[in-house]
C-alpha cells in the first residue's frame, strides 16, 4: 500500500522548524558553555553590569551579581570597581546609582567606585565602560574581571571583543541566577539576543 506522500509546504515547515531547533540548541550550549567563572591574569579592574532595579531595591538579578562580586571582593579588596547601567523609564534610579549604594551599604569604599550611568544595553554598558576608564587615566588593556549573571557571559565575551578589540584581558565571574522563574526566562531569551546582538551591536 503506497504511502499519501506529504505536500512540499508541510516538508518545508517540517525542514524549518527542525534547522530552527538545531540552530537554538546551539546557541543554548553556547550560552551554557560561558555560564561559569574564568578567572586568570591578575584583574585590576572589575565591571559589574547591571539589571533592573525595582522600587525597593535591586532586582533578584541585580542582587545576585552585586553579593558575587561582593564575594570576591573578599579576597581582592582594592580593586576598581566599574557599576555600569542607566536608568529605565520604569527605574527609580540609575543601576549604577543603585549598584554603589548596595556595594557602599556592604563595605566597599565608595572612593574605589567608578559609576557609569548612561547605557542602556550590553554594548553601551561596555563602549561606555571603556571610554570612562580612559578618561579617568587607567589601563582599559590591564586584566579586568566582568561580574554578571552565567547566562549573559557568551554575549558579554564576544561583545568584550568587538569593544576591546580582543577577550585577552577579560576575566568573568558568573552570579547565580536564584529566582527560578527569571533564571528560565533568560536562558530562554539568552540565544535570541546573542543572534541580535550579534547582527546589530557593532
Amino acid at each position: 500500500m503506497n504511502r499519501k506522500r506529504k505536500p512540499l509546504w508541510l516538508k518545508v515547515l517540517l525542514g524549518l522548524v527542525l534547522a530552527g531547533t538545531v540552530t537554538f540548541g546551539a546557541l543554548f550550549g553556547a550560552v551554557l558553555c560561558g555560564a561559569h567563572d574564568h578567572v586568570r591574569g591578575d584583574p585590576q579592574v572589575m565591571v559589574i553590569l547591571g539589571c533592573q532595579v525595582k522600587p525597593w531595591g535591586p532586582s533578584v538579578l541585580l542582587q545576585d551579581r552585586l553579593d558575587k562580586a561582593l564575594d570576591y571582593l573578599k579576597d581582592h579588596p582594592d580593586l576598581t570597581i566599574v557599576v555600569s547601567g542607566g536608568q529605565g523609564p520604569d527605574e527609580p534610579v540609575s543601576e549604577a546609582r543603585c549598584m554603589y549604594d548596595y556595594l557602599t551599604e556592604h563595605g566597599v569604599d565608595g572612593a574605589q567606585i567608578l559609576m557609569e550611568d548612561q547605557s542602556h544595553n550590553t554594548v553601551e554598558n561596555l563602549r561606555y565602560t571603556m571610554d570612562l576608564l580612559a578618561e579617568a587615566g587607567y589601563d582599559t588593556t590591564a586584566d579586568m574581571v566582568v561580574v554578571s549573571n552565567g547566562f549573559h557571559l557568551t554575549r558579554v565575551r564576544m561583545l568584550w571583543s568587538r569593544v576591546c578589540g580582543g577577550d585577552y584581558n577579560l576575566s568573568t565571574l558568573a552570579a547565580p541566577s536564584s529566582h527560578v522563574p527569571s533564571r528560565l526566562k533568560m536562558y530562554i531569551r539568552e540565544p535570541l539576543a546573542l543572534v541580535k546582538s550579534f547582527v546589530f551591536d557593532r
